[in-house]
């Protein structure tokens, strides 16, 4: 039976682990990891090693027609329980319609996976309202930056470690919001990580990718939220002496969130930490890191006007207005108006 609605990665991971197994899975968005990660799931729990040979399909849309598709899907598994037809690159097929035919009545012992990446399928189309009639349609969403950090938390978690919070954010400022980079780094670090060690921490980042583990957006966050004039002008010198280290629009964007959750912050209804924390949805000791002390340094009108400074200086960066002021001075210009 198909599902009603588009159901969520993890959705999907518990149901291929159970072996609860759809004919058709389409798998879509602008997110490639995940998309990666679920149709090679698939495949894995689909089929033993020793079946691979003779019942995994691995087709390219800009190599291949939708009846070519069909015949594979069509065919039976051999010497198993089901055969897996993956099709990359599914948003260059040019005649994806074609397909509609088949899903209205699928093969029941082909799994067919359909990776459509940078986009979405049309779902007026019928191709797509068949899918979801008797399969599984997935989309695969950037995440935010601000959710960055709780997948790297996760994403260690799994692999049965945990990872500091400075460590988190230096790894995020590093690599950005590319997720199969990130994951990449993050494995990285787990081979480099001494055995009986459970905790990445920020030393280990900084050996690995060169990002200093006293001056990153990290700890710039958490000056600016104690008012720490001195702190806070060191780490912009050394930004500024350090351009490799620095990237301003990752600067601003944390700048950013910070102060976006600062303002959240006054409308929580319970005033206490935990109250505060709770209702940003973050537990109370990451709150205390930053957000809550901002929330009590600054007033809610130097919040406002601290956000839009930001983003006049986003704008000023882009040579809006005709600005050709440096990252490091723009950022130097910020930091004062925030202190100040």
């Amino acid at each position: 039976m198909a599902k009603s609605e588009g159901p969520t990665y993890m959705d999907i991971v518990r149901d291929v682990q159970a072996g609860n197994f759809m004919p058709v899975y389409l798998l879509m968005g602008d997110e490639d990891y995940y998309i990666d990660m679920l149709s090679q799931f698939i495949a894995e729990k689909a089929l033993k090693p020793e079946e691979r040979d003779w019942n995994y399909d691995i087709m390219y849309g800009a190599e291949t027609r939708g009846n070519d598709v069909i015949n594979i899907a069509r065919q039976y598994p051999m010497m198993a329980d089901r055969r897996v037809v993956l099709v990359r690159e599914f948003q260059s097929l040019q005649d994806k319609e074609t397909l509609t035919a088949y899903v209205k009545s699928p093969n029941p012992s082909t799994i067919l996976i359909l990776c459509h990446k940078h986009g979405k399928l049309d779902g007026r189309r019928a191709l797509g309202g068949e899918i979801k009639k008797q399969g599984v349609v997935f989309e695969s969403k950037r995440l935010y930056d601000r959710e960055l950090p709780g997948f790297v938390t996760a994403y260690m978690q799994r692999k049965g470690k945990a990872i500091e919070d400075a460590a988190v954010q230096m790894l995020c400022d590093h690599v950005g919001s590319d997720l199969s980079r990130l994951a990449a780094e993050m494995d990285k670090l787990l081979m480099a990580l001494p055995e009986g060690e459970t905790r990445v921490g920020a030393s280990l980042v900084e050996e690995l990718t060169g990002v200093s583990k006293d001056f990153n957006n990290y700890e710039l966050q958490s000056a600016l939220a104690l008012r720490d004039v001195y702190k806070a002008n060191q780490i912009v010198k050394y930004f500024d002496s350090n351009p490799r280290s620095f990237a301003l629009p990752v600067t601003l964007s944390s700048l950013f969130n910070l102060f976006s959750e600062a303002l959240l912050g006054f409308f929580a209804p319970n005033q206490t930490d935990d109250g505060i924390a709770q209702y940003l949805g973050k537990t109370t000791w990451v709150a205390r890191q930053a957000v809550i002390p901002a929330r009590r340094n600054y007033s809610g009108k130097k919040v406002m006007d601290i956000l839009s400074e930001i983003r006049q200086t986003d704008a000023k960066s882009k040579g809006v207005g005709g600005c050709k002021t440096s990252p490091g001075d723009l950022l130097k210009e910020l930091v004062f108006f925030i202190l100040h």
